[in-house]
């Protein structure tokens, strides 16, 4: 849960430095990685909770609601990364600072691929789908980031303005997609 705030506020300065819609649309993913790591620990405490008499089998399908939690987040943030998008489209405007926004990005991404690592190495030993999803809704986060930071060039070029956002619409797509899956 640490790792999210950190990588959400990263990602935030990262946006408020730029402006890019690009750059905004990973600061919203972020969000949901935050959300997401909040509803698996609740469910995880849950899951481990011994059986009673109304739960003769043990609580172990809580973590399934974990799973479906994270989905809606994913498909929220998908419509908020769209509706961001969208006027970024019509009327682009020059990005600022880009380096060091994507600079930020990038390093937000390492944390993003070490945290799943550990989640997936975590949920295979546990054999917790909690884990399992969330690592790999990260693993989709690092690559969205890397998505954005190929197509937001370190200049200032009002030019990038017009790349960012069908990046964001293609990370809203991205998104989606994961919470289907």
């Amino acid at each position: 849960m640490a790792a999210a705030l950190l990588t959400m506020g990263i990602k935030l300065v990262a946006w408020r430095l730029t402006g890019s819609v690009g750059l905004l649309s990973d600061a919203l993913e972020s969000l949901v990685n935050l959300g997401a790591a909040l509803m698996a620990v609740m469910m995880l405490w849950l899951a481990a909770q011994p059986p009673d008499s109304g739960h003769e089998y043990g609580h172990d399908k809580a973590e399934y609601f974990a799973s479906g939690f994270e989905g809606l987040l994913i498909f929220v943030a998908g419509g908020l990364i769209l509706a961001a998008a969208v006027p970024k489209l019509l009327h682009p405007g020059a990005i600022e600072r880009a380096g060091l926004g994507l600079a930020l990005t990038a390093g937000a991404s390492v944390i993003n691929f070490v945290v799943a690592r550990v989640l997936m190495k975590a949920g295979q030993r546990h054999d917790s789908v909690t884990l399992r999803a969330d690592a790999q809704h990260l693993i989709t986060d690092v690559w969205t980031s890397a998505g954005v930071i190929v197509a937001v060039p370190p200049g200032r070029s009002p030019l990038p303005a017009r790349w960012t956002a069908p990046v964001a619409v293609g990370a809203a797509r991205q998104e989606t997609r994961s919470a289907q899956a």
